[in-house]
């Protein structure tokens, strides 16, 4: 029986996409303001490779700025998607809620592993309030490597469980998976791309098929 699951958070658990285009093209309009930037907002691009590290996003979104105004341009979007999720401009996914709640109350442990930034994924969490469900949220800032599947093998180092499941909606999340011997649930949502998915062990296209997933890969571990 798969003990635990490790869910990823953009993309799988959060709306993303609701908060990302008001944020960034508020990060891009300061950066227009002092100067740095002109043109339009690269919104596509930051799309394209949505779920990698913060700063291999700002390498890939300013490759020709310095790193100082990189660092920058980051602390100020970060803020800018906290003052957004705070104000109720993201959403969970539909059924997100119920389904976490029906998993924790069959015995499943739920964590939480994501390439995002601490700050930004405590606001989520608390604006709504996951931790009624979820044990524990991890940051990729925790890992020296930046490497999700490190950082997946911290959270089975920490809470001693070698069966479980690991939701994303990326490459990195199935890669995690597969590196740490457990099992991969693909979410075809935003921001998934169907090269990746197929790597997965299971795809789901929306969270209400993932107990029935869950009780599949019960059978298969049984």
């Amino acid at each position: 029986m798969p003990h635990a699951i490790i869910f990823d958070m953009d993309g799988t658990l959060f709306q993303t996409e609701k908060i990302l285009e008001v944020s960034l093209e508020e990060t891009f309009v300061h950066l227009k303001d002092s100067g740095e930037w002109s043109g339009e907002t690269p919104l596509q691009k930051y799309k394209k490779i949505m779920g990698v590290p913060l700063p291999t996003v700002w390498k890939t979104l300013l490759p020709h700025h310095s790193e100082e105004i990189r660092q920058q341009a980051n602390v100020y979007f970060l803020e800018k998607l906290i003052l957004n999720i705070q104000k109720g401009k993201g959403a969970l996914y539909p059924q997100i809620e119920g389904t976490l709640e029906a998993l924790h109350k069959e015995g499943y442990s739920l964590y939480i592993a994501s390439n995002g930034l601490t700050d930004y994924l405590q606001a989520i969490v608390k604006y709504y309030r996951l931790d009624r469900w979820v044990t524990e949220t991890f940051s990729i800032e925790q890992i020296d490597s930046l490497d999700k599947a490190d950082l997946v093998a911290a959270i089975q180092k920490k809470y001693v469980f070698t069966e479980g499941v690991v939701v994303g909606d990326r490459l990195s999340d199935i890669q995690a998976a597969k590196k740490n011997g457990l099992t991969s649930v693909g979410c075809r949502f935003d921001f998934a791309q169907e090269d990746e998915l197929a790597e997965a062990d299971h795809v789901i296209n929306d969270f209400s098929s993932l107990s029935e997933v869950i009780r599949t890969i019960e059978k298969i571990h049984a």
